[in-house]
């Protein structure tokens, strides 16, 4: 993948719709945040804080789009050696490269972590990981193109699964809409430092790495509308999805709960008859964490052959799989240390720079040199 010609030559006739894209892109904004304690550190005003990170990520949002219109044909590893020159724009792209493997190993070590305190409590992590790892790679050895595909089906199946199992928790009853009040009780310190940098970042920010896959849709000049629609329409999802668990659940018992969805479905009681949906539940989490840890790496991989100048990325994704599953095995030993001792680390030191500064940064750059450029045709048009 050169800086010239954009995506490699054996992939240029690859191309994603639309709806693909915007498949991909509601998958992975819902990935992980739609079983976790989403938002819940700003209290029952979680969905306030949910909707303010949204719009800090529509923010972000036109930051990377400024950058994409600039470079239409490169993905970000490409285009950060044309703003910060060939040696420095190859350690940030290498910097993005292993930091998509990182949220990528998070990823299946939350997947598998969950299989363990729902379905499969006697079967070994490792199993789980190494099973899930094998699928990710096959579904990545047959191609962009096929991976857009697939999620154009699972969204459809996951939106089955998302009116199913809300239908069954607002008929059983076990809503109380009391849990949500009162509103502000903690006033807006909590939501805000929930907001930022939490829920911008996460997973609103993360968004940042369809910027090496844009070079393959097949009408770039509809971007901003695919990804916006995405974003939006996830953010509300993960809104409504936070507030029923605080209304079902309250505050505190989703605050202890590892999986507060799991749990809300649990109590699902209707007619003593249709109880505890946890297969809602993994399936879901299984789409939108399959599909988040998919192009994670598939755009590890293509940020590898653009760096390192290789073939194709089929050489190297088992090594990477094989990496990818040592990195989710040694992340943590196990759920709640994971999100206690990475958590500070991942949003502080990770994400507020690979998301936020370093395309800030890149954006002021390419403005400045666009100044200067006018400024020389202005004067030459002068004389």
């Amino acid at each position: 993948m050169g800086e010239r010609g954009g995506a490699p030559r054996q992939w240029r006739k690859q191309k994603i719709s639309t709806i693909q894209l915007f498949a991909m892109m509601f998958l992975f904004d819902l990935g992980t945040a739609l079983v976790v304690d989403y938002g819940i550190t700003a209290k029952k005003d979680a969905w306030l804080a949910i909707l303010l990170g949204m719009g800090g990520g529509m923010v972000l949002f036109f930051i990377y789009y400024s950058l994409f219109r600039q470079y239409p044909s490169l993905p970000l590893t490409g285009y950060a050696r044309k703003i910060f020159g060939k040696y420095l724009g190859w350690i940030i792209g290498l910097l993005y490269i292993l930091y998509f493997l990182y949220i990528a190993a998070r990823i299946v070590r939350d997947f598998g972590d969950l299989l363990l305190s729902s379905a499969l409590s006697k079967t070994p992590l490792l199993a789980i990981i190494i099973l899930f790892v094998l699928v990710i790679c096959y579904l990545l050895y047959l191609g962009i193109e096929v991976l857009g595909r697939t999620a154009e089906v699972f969204i459809v199946i996951l939106l089955l699964f998302g009116v199913a199992g809300n239908f069954f928790i607002l008929v059983s009853g076990d809503v109380n809409l009391q849990n949500l009040q009162p509103f502000l009780e903690n006033g807006w310190k909590p939501i805000l430092t929930t907001a930022f940098p939490t829920i911008i970042s996460f997973p609103f920010g993360q968004m940042l790495i369809f910027m090496m896959l844009l070079p393959y849709l097949n009408r770039p000049r509809l971007v901003k509308k695919v990804w916006l629609s995405a974003l939006i329409s996830s953010g509300l999802i993960l809104c409504w999805t936070a507030s029923l668990n605080i209304a079902v659940l309250g505050v505190e018992v989703t605050e202890r709960a590892t999986f507060p969805t799991l749990e809300t479905l649990r109590k699902v009681n209707f007619l003593e008859f249709i109880q505890r949906l946890d297969a809602i539940v993994v399936f879901s989490m299984l789409i939108t964490m399959l599909f988040k840890a998919s192009i994670l790496l598939y755009c590890a991989l293509i940020g590898m052959v653009d760096l390192f100048k290789l073939n194709n990325y089929q050489s190297i994704l088992l090594p990477s799989g094989v990496i990818l599953i040592f990195f989710s095995m040694i992340i943590g030993s196990n759920y709640s240390e994971i999100r206690e001792d990475g958590g500070d680390v991942l949003y502080y030191y990770l994400n507020i720079p690979l998301l936020i500064i370093i395309p800030l940064l890149m954006l002021l750059v390419v403005m400045i040199r666009n100044g200067f450029k006018k400024k020389g045709r202005s004067k030459l048009n002068e004389t």
